[in-house]
Formats: C-alpha cells, structure tokens, sequence
C-alpha cells in the first residue's frame, strides 16, 4: 500500500492521534527503534508508515509506503521520523504481588514522566501509579522519553488510593523535623514511594496519607533536584 497525500484519510486520522482528546484506545509510535521494541513487546500495531525508499519492516504485511511530507503530519518531532505507527494501548490489571510501586502526582513534563518509566524498569519496579492532574501518558514526548520502556512496566491512574492502606507509604519532601534522611531509612516489604510535582510538590492529601517521610541528603548550596534525578535516587537506594 502506498499513501502519498497529507490529505488521506487515514493520515488526517492518524495526525489526530497527536492531541489527547483522540488517544481513546490508539497512541503513536515514531522511528524504527521504538517500534521495534513495541512489535518484540508484543504491541499491537494497526497501521505502520515508512518513508518509501527505506529498507525497514520488511516482515510487516500491511505496511505503508509514504513521503516525507506524511511522515512530518503524523509525528510531533521537528525532523520527521522514517517511521511513524499506531498501535493499541495497553491494559493492565492491578495485581495485589505489586510491592514496589511508585507514585506520580500532577506531573506536567511528558519528558520527566518517561524518563521515570525508564528508570523504574532499570530498577525493577513492580508498577506506577499517575494520581492528580498528570500529563498524558501515551504523550508522544513521554513515549519518545521512555525509550521503549513504557511498555514494559504496568502504568495505572487512581483516583482512589485504598489499595495501598497496608503499604509503607513514603512522601519525598524537603528536610523538615518530621522527615529521615535516605541514608538513613530502610523500607519494608510493600512500599508505595509517592513523588509531587517540580512547582507544587506533594499535596496536603499524600502528605497525611504517607507513613514515612524521607529526604535526600544534599550539599545546602543547592535547592532541589530534577524530579527524574530525584526519583532515580529513591529508587536506587531504596529497591537496589
């Protein structure tokens, strides 16, 4: 099959994929890299793009051979990809084995929250959880970001928290008197790690909900860290 038009149907569809509003069941995939890992992970892909000329996919019976100029409608990239798909999101369910799990509340940057997902796959961590107002997770900087790890790590949205009631709950905040260092601190057996935004860090409600209250030691010249950094420090010391 060979698409040329920006002006197809299909690409007109696919391109919608890029807003939130259309990712109902359906997110993109760009360059080969990504979609490889997500075809070994055993994603479904519906459609596949290829810039005509390319020598990618070849075991893929329904790909599509297409220009630039399509390629450049359906990705988000500034520089087109030379492959762009759409495949079907991934459904989970919540298993009670989970004992390693950290929690994301109102995180913004799709960056910041891929990069999370990678690091928590290279620390073994049994799941995530996107709590409050969170940026989209089939994003396409958040795919892009997670290096084709998001699939790899069961990701879920909560709006109720009562499945952690017999969890160690860690707040990361700022050194305070009611707070440990990390140093200093060894988690128990199911331990849920819940991190807040750069602007607004954890809210009242997780603050009362945690357990435990941790801080990372630092030199004093310096005000916070990065919250990937931070995380990938959590989870390092805590589950390595």
């Amino acid at each position: 099959m060979k698409i040329t038009s920006v002006n197809n149907e299909l690409v007109k569809e696919t391109a919608k994929l890029l807003q939130k509003k259309f990712r109902k069941d359906l997110f993109l995939l760009e360059g080969s890299k990504c979609i490889e890992e997500a075809i070994d992970s055993g994603l479904e892909v519906v459609n596949l793009f290829v810039e005509e000329g390319e020598d990618l996919f070849k075991e893929f019976e329904n790909k599509i051979e297409t220009t630039e100029a399509v390629l450049s409608k359906i990705s988000s990239t500034e520089t087109p990809p030379k492959a762009v798909a759409v495949a079907k999101k991934i459904k989970r369910e919540w298993s009670k084995e989970y004992k390693k799990v950290i929690l994301l509340e109102g995180i913004k940057d799709a960056g910041n929250l891929g990069t999370i997902l990678r690091t928590a796959c290279a620390f073994n961590i049994d799941a995530v959880v996107l709590y409050g107002d969170t940026v989209d997770l089939y994003n396409p900087k958040c795919v892009r970001s997670a290096v084709g790890n998001l699939w790899k790590i069961p990701v879920f949205e909560f709006e109720d928290l009562s499945c952690f009631d017999d969890y160690e709950r860690i707040a990361t905040l700022p050194k305070a008197e009611n707070t440990v260092w990390l140093s200093d601190y060894k988690p128990g057996e199911k331990v849920l790690v819940m991190f807040g935004s750069e602007a607004d860090g954890l809210s009242t409600e997780l603050k009362s909900f945690a357990t435990q209250n941790v801080t990372i030691e630092m030199d004093k010249k310096v005000e916070s860290l990065n919250l990937s950094v931070s995380a990938g420090i959590l989870m390092y010391r805590l589950f390595i």
